[in-house]
């Protein structure tokens, strides 16, 4: 199982250099993937949440492949209907090609109302929408003459059942995005394995982006998420994920709040902690 890291590329902290810094970190502690987010038109809504400046993914991925030699990289997620399918079937293709073959597309259908007025593209027409471009983004990797592909693999992310829906007919593997639990996770993998048998389709690989939160003292709370907890209790999901057949898990440090991005040390540490304990662990199993 790959574990991945989010970085965020928003927030008044970010700038080119903290991003080199992230990506490096993320290379050096041995993590198998970096991914980062994807807006476009920083909108009243998507402000609260995400203030510009936001680094749009496709650019900053390319930069990032220039500093990094090993790590994947990637989006969680790209919002299908903010671009042209050809655009991202040609700029997925080339950043695949350019960063020799390191490229995962996490796609997703957006929320951001405001964004998408902004934008001219019909905010509840997004589901539809995201299914007619994923098609046509795959139709165009059929033509290897031309974008020259490879094998880009698709994780379609949404914790709805619509979400499961669109991973069985046009994923490669289901990408649900934080707070769940994890027997949420496997709740919603024994779903999403009828949907496929349903629809006589193969079940997509499952690809979860947790939190990751550590704490001092254990959580009892039942309803706690995963990611969230002592370290142990962070192996402990991770390790039960991996049993639930997961193929990759994406590591998402940010808290909430955009002023954590002026201090990334301390997302930092975190991530250092587990990739000490996930290295002593698989020490131990050798």
């Amino acid at each position: 199982m790959r574990i991945g890291v989010n970085v965020p590329n928003f927030g008044p902290g970010t700038h080119p250099d903290a991003l080199r810094a992230w990506a490096r970190t993320v290379e050096g502690l041995g993590y198998d993937l970096l991914m980062v987010s994807d807006h476009v038109a920083i909108t009243p809504d998507v402000a609260k949440q995400y203030p510009a400046p936001f680094y749009e993914p496709f650019t900053t991925l390319s930069y990032l492949a220039g500093v990094t030699e090993r790590v994947q990289l990637g989006t969680t997620v790209l919002i299908v209907p903010y671009r042209h399918p050809l655009l991202v079937a040609r700029m997925a293709a080339n950043l695949n090609a350019l960063s020799g073959g390191r490229l995962v597309l996490g796609v997703g259908v957006g929320w951001a109302q405001q964004e998408f007025e902004a934008l001219g593209v019909p905010f509840h027409k997004r589901g539809a929408l995201t299914d007619e471009y994923l098609r046509t983004i795959r139709a165009a990797w059929s033509d290897k003459d031309d974008y020259h592909s490879g094998q880009i693999p698709i994780w379609v992310g949404g914790n709805s059942e619509a979400g499961m829906r669109r991973a069985v007919r046009l994923g490669d593997a289901w990408h649900p995005l934080r707070s769940l639990t994890v027997a949420d996770l496997r709740a919603a993998g024994d779903r999403m394995a009828v949907i496929a048998r349903e629809r006589q389709r193969p079940t997509p690989a499952l690809a979860p982006r947790i939190v990751l939160r550590l704490t001092d003292s254990p959580i009892s709370d039942p309803g706690r998420v995963a990611g969230e907890g002592t370290v142990e209790q962070v192996i402990g999901d991770l390790d039960a994920l991996r049993e639930l057949g997961a193929e990759a898990v994406v590591l998402d440090t940010f808290g909430g709040d955009p002023e954590e991005t002026r201090h990334p040390e301390t997302a930092w540490q975190a991530l250092a902690t587990v990739a000490a304990h996930l290295s002593h662990i698989r020490t131990e199993q050798s």
